[in-house]
């Protein structure tokens, strides 16, 4: 015998909900702790304070090396840091003002966002994450103090958010895919990996001494 629609709707969504809730098990409801605070703060100075240390008293001719025309110079990858920073923090922004999305049914594990490579995509270019637009592509124009200096203007505007905010971060969502605090560890994941490009740049057999 054939349900009428309407029967089948209700049912349906009583398998979902109860009072409002999700009684399905997969879904998580997490809190931001204290831990998660300084696991954030930590990583966010710790990237920091390296990055600086490796771009600590460079010549003019240092911060302009490439290894090969197709390749940053350590100026370029300074400046693509800085980029995505502003990214990263607009797309934070956007998600505290849309609010809070508890009971998310597709929370995602942290661990999916320490890999080298955001979404665990190693093959894609770092214009795949813009397209169609190329905005993360550094020009090279600024001095390399000068980009160094915004970006660093920008990770000290995230620490203070880090360490004041009171908001379960993990209940908002950046375009329905990490959390805020996922998000956050993307930051310095992203300039770890910047990090180990600049020391190659600085282990190239030409690099300037």
């Amino acid at each position: 015998m054939k349900l009428p629609f309407t029967i089948l709707i209700l049912l349906f969504g009583l398998s979902i909900t109860s009072n409002g809730q999700n009684d399905d098990p997969s879904v998580l409801t997490l809190k931001w702790t204290e831990e998660d605070r300084n696991y954030l703060l930590e990583n966010l100075i710790r990237s920091k304070e390296e990055l600086i240390e490796e771009t600590q008293n460079l010549t003019t001719q240092q911060w302009n090396f490439k290894g090969s025309p197709d390749r940053w110079s350590i100026n370029q990858i300074v400046e693509h840091i800085a980029l995505y920073e502003l990214i990263f923090m607009n797309a934070i922004s956007v998600a505290l003002q849309k609010g809070p999305v508890p009971n998310f049914p597709h929370y995602a594990p942290d661990s999916l966002f320490v890999d080298q490579d955001p979404y665990g995509l190693k093959q894609n270019k770092t214009t795949d994450f813009t397209k169609p637009f190329s905005i993360t592509v550094p020009l090279g124009n600024n001095e390399g103090q000068d980009n160094l200096t915004w970006l660093l203007k920008m990770r000290d505007e995230s620490i203070e958010f880090i360490q004041i905010d009171k908001r379960n971060l993990r209940e908002y969502y950046i375009n329905f895919g990490p959390n805020v605090h996922q998000k956050c560890m993307m930051i310095f994941v992203h300039t770890d990996r910047h990090i180990r490009q600049i020391k190659k740049v600085k282990a190239h057999e030409k690099y300037p001494k």
